[in-house]
Protein backbone atom coordinates (compact mmCIF):
# COMPACT_ATOMS: atom_id res chain seq x y z
CA UNK A 1 0.00 0.00 0.00
CA UNK A 2 1.47 3.42 -0.93
CA UNK A 3 1.73 5.41 1.89
CA UNK A 4 0.10 8.28 -0.25
CA UNK A 5 -2.84 6.09 -0.77
CA UNK A 6 -2.78 4.62 2.88
CA UNK A 7 -3.03 9.18 4.08
CA UNK A 8 -5.74 9.57 1.81
CA UNK A 9 -7.34 6.51 3.19
CA UNK A 10 -7.51 7.32 6.59
CA UNK A 11 -8.13 11.23 5.91
CA UNK A 12 -11.12 10.04 4.58
CA UNK A 13 -12.58 7.85 7.63
CA UNK A 14 -11.58 10.71 9.81
CA UNK A 15 -12.78 13.48 7.83
CA UNK A 16 -16.08 11.21 7.35
CA UNK A 17 -16.04 10.54 11.34
CA UNK A 18 -15.84 14.20 12.40
CA UNK A 19 -18.59 15.34 9.81
CA UNK A 20 -21.33 12.60 10.72
CA UNK A 21 -21.01 13.13 14.47
CA UNK A 22 -20.98 17.09 14.54
CA UNK A 23 -23.90 16.77 11.97
CA UNK A 24 -25.88 14.29 14.46
CA UNK A 25 -25.12 16.73 17.45
CA UNK A 26 -26.76 19.41 14.95
CA UNK A 27 -29.75 17.26 14.10
CA UNK A 28 -28.48 17.13 10.41
CA UNK A 29 -29.70 13.75 9.01
CA UNK A 30 -28.45 14.54 5.36
CA UNK A 31 -24.81 16.03 6.29
CA UNK A 32 -24.78 12.62 9.03
CA UNK A 33 -25.49 10.25 6.04
CA UNK A 34 -22.51 12.17 3.79
CA UNK A 35 -19.75 11.74 6.66
CA UNK A 36 -20.64 8.13 6.96
CA UNK A 37 -20.62 8.07 2.99
CA UNK A 38 -17.49 9.35 3.38
CA UNK A 39 -16.38 7.29 5.80
CA UNK A 40 -17.16 4.39 4.79
CA UNK A 41 -15.33 5.48 1.21
CA UNK A 42 -12.07 5.77 3.04
CA UNK A 43 -12.30 2.01 4.23
CA UNK A 44 -13.01 0.27 0.86
CA UNK A 45 -9.87 2.71 -0.31
CA UNK A 46 -8.47 1.32 2.08
CA UNK A 47 -9.65 -2.30 1.47
CA UNK A 48 -8.75 -2.06 -2.25
CA UNK A 49 -5.01 -1.23 -1.41
CA UNK A 50 -4.83 -3.83 0.98
CA UNK A 51 -5.84 -6.09 -1.86
CA UNK A 52 -3.29 -4.94 -4.24
CA UNK A 53 -0.66 -5.59 -1.92
CA UNK A 54 -1.71 -9.02 -0.93
CA UNK A 55 -1.44 -9.93 -4.41
CA UNK A 56 1.68 -8.28 -5.08
CA UNK A 57 3.74 -10.47 -2.34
Amino acid sequence: MSAKEKAKAKAEQIIGKAVQKTAHMRGDKNTEAKGAALGARGKARERKEKGKDFFKK
